[in-house]
């Protein structure tokens, strides 16, 4: 965002300078002018202290919680009867992360330069996304600002407790895959070869069973070759995540998503819930809908439901429902569809869709439950397999040497 250098004349007569944060120059011209202020002189300057003072700062990521605690704390001020520069003082006071209060020491430089919040809070985007500078602009044009940021701290506050969650429910299995993989590792390249040197003369014989033999050779390959292995490996998944960076590959990859038999209506449901309650929560706080659907389809995470979602907005800008070609598409549930279709007859679009997400939200949490309770068995087999695998090969040799 550029910054301007102005020399401007008071009405008394009086000359007085500073620097203003603008999007263009006619923005700093209405700015002065609603401060009673005639331009003398205005040049663009990059306030290039301003801007390495914060890049010292964003180096490390701001959590969800943390902005939560910001709105919810900012809202409390607000309601109060605090002015909004004093409720940004006592912010940057509180605030302990270095990141974030460089960000609000800066957002309210900007507001007493006579910029609103939510412009000061779209200067930066790495740290308030799309959809809260929409409620806190719906806010402040509205005359409800406190409601909105109260309304984007319970909001962040539901995404964190279903994204915490979900990563507590896969949390085991993925321990179990974790500890399984570096246990057989071991054993293939610890263990298993120091029987190598008793199974030579039968291998020398042809006598070996076919299982040993393969265990030996993939331990053997581990052993030798498990550093190229892992460079292979490496390189594949680099080579895979390059070739997902195409809009045409992630569109694919969505689709099988939303496809697989256990892992797709997870996967949608939570997709789902996320587009209900960013449309709900924006409908609920004044944004149009129109814009709501454009900032809502990205909350989705998945380009083959935005696509969809776009061309329902499509259909909604010729004056069609939005429940229509959301069913055309047909990735959409027909209970959800019904349900949107009576908010729209009804005028509680925002509510009902709050509603379906809260909703989606318990339903999505049990399929979670029943597919963890799956899947941590299913690991235990396949260890137990391997495991098993493992010891009868090493020890058919000795039952056939025995004559068992």
């Amino acid at each position: 965002m550029p910054a301007f250098a102005y020399t401007a004349r008071r009405l008394t007569g009086q000359l007085e300078t500073g620097v203003l944060v603008a999007a263009t120059r006619q923005e700093v011209l209405r700015l002065l002018s609603s401060q009673s202020l005639l331009p003398v002189t205005l040049s663009e300057t990059l306030e290039r202290n301003r801007a390495d003072w914060l890049s010292r700062f964003r180096v490390k990521r701001v959590s969800a919680a943390s902005k939560s605690a910001l709105f919810d704390q900012l809202s409390d001020l607000l309601e109060s009867g605090v002015p909004l520069l004093k409720s940004l003082d006592v912010m940057c006071e509180q605030t302990s992360h270095a990141t974030l209060k460089a960000v609000v020491t800066d957002i309210r430089q900007q507001i007493s330069n006579g910029r609103t919040l939510a412009d000061a809070m779209q200067s930066h985007g790495d740290v308030f996304n799309e959809l809260t500078v929409s409620l806190v602009h719906a806010g402040e044009e509205g005359g409800f600002l406190e409601d909105s940021l109260q309304r984007i701290a319970r909001f962040s506050d539901k995404q964190e407790e279903l994204r915490g969650r979900v990563a507590g429910a896969l949390a085991y299995p993925l321990f179990l895959i974790g500890v399984g993989t570096i246990v057989v590792t071991g054993m293939m390249v610890f263990f298993v070869p120091k029987f190598a040197p008793m199974f030579d003369r039968l291998r020398s014989r042809g006598e070996l069973p076919g299982a040993t033999t393969l265990l030996l050779g993939v331990s053997d390959l581990l052993r030798y070759h498990g550093m190229w292995l892992l460079g292979g490996l490496v390189v594949l998944s680099l080579f895979v995540y390059r070739s997902l960076q195409s809009a045409a590959a992630r569109e694919r990859l969505d689709g099988v998503k939303l496809n697989a038999r256990l892992v797709g209506p997870i996967v949608k449901s939570l997709a789902l819930s996320r587009f209900c309650r960013v449309l709900g929560t924006l409908l609920k706080n004044g944004v149009p809908l129109l814009k709501s659907l454009r900032i809502a389809k990205g909350a989705t995470g998945n380009i083959v439901l935005s696509k969809a979602i776009q061309l329902a907005s499509d259909n909604v800008s010729s004056g069609k429902s939005l429940a229509e070609p959301l069913r055309a598409s047909g990735h959409f549930p027909r209970e959800l569809l019904e349900m949107i279709a009576v908010g729209e007859t009804a005028n509680r679009l925002d509510a009902i869709l709050v509603e379906l997400a809260d909703k989606l939200d318990q339903r999505t949490q049990r399929k979670i439950d029943a597919f963890v309770k799956l899947l941590e068995p299913s690991l235990m087999l396949v260890m137990a397999v391997i495991i098993g695998f493992l010891v009868v090969a090493l020890l058919m040799p000795v039952f056939e040497s025995n004559g068992l």
